[in-house]
């Protein structure tokens, strides 16, 4: 289980990360792929994103742990809805992408592939908001929404597969 944070050090985090994220949003780079999401599986996720490197996520201690992650937030500002995909990689225990950042008022989707077992989204005890997509179903093409209207980190995971690493993040930034 991912090491718990107190609220002075997640406060701390949170600040130099956003403060971070937003320099690094100006400076552009990124590949326009899909964000490296580790091993050329089921990836799928990256469209017109670009990935930011050498951008810390938010908190570092949690995100380390998510399967797919490779260091890179994928940069969707400017989009009214992102989707993610919930049961993702080669044995479906992973959120692709696992880290995203988005403009203050965007809808993320989440929307199952039918892989890995039952999966649910809940936020984390450190997230800024609080979200729950209820109990854990395998359905493909199951959606769960949430609009996140104000800036903050977003932390979340899969119930039934947090200790495997089914973790994801999202950084929301004032648009």
């Amino acid at each position: 289980m991912p090491e718990r944070l107190s609220r002075r050090r997640y406060v701390a985090g949170t600040g130099a990360a956003l403060a971070l994220g937003t320099l690094a949003g100006c400076s552009g780079g990124g590949d326009g792929g899909s964000g490296g999401n580790g091993g050329g599986d089921d990836s799928g996720g990256g469209s017109e994103a670009e990935a930011l490197d050498d951008v810390p996520s938010a908190p570092d201690e949690y995100l380390p742990d998510a399967r797919l992650y490779d260091g890179s937030i994928l940069d969707y500002t400017g989009e009214d809805e992102v989707t993610v995909r919930v049961g993702a990689g080669d044995v479906g225990f992973a959120f692709d992408p696992p880290a995203i950042r988005v403009d203050a008022g965007t809808t993320v989707v989440w929307e199952w592939t039918g892989q890995g077992g039952a999966h649910n989204v809940q936020s984390a005890e450190d997230s800024a908001s609080e979200f729950n997509s209820g109990s854990a179903v395998t359905e493909e093409g199951t959606t769960f929404e949430q609009t996140f209207d104000s800036a903050g980190i977003q932390l979340y995971y899969c119930l039934p597969h947090q200790t495997s690493g089914m973790l994801g993040g999202i950084d929301v930034v004032e648009g």
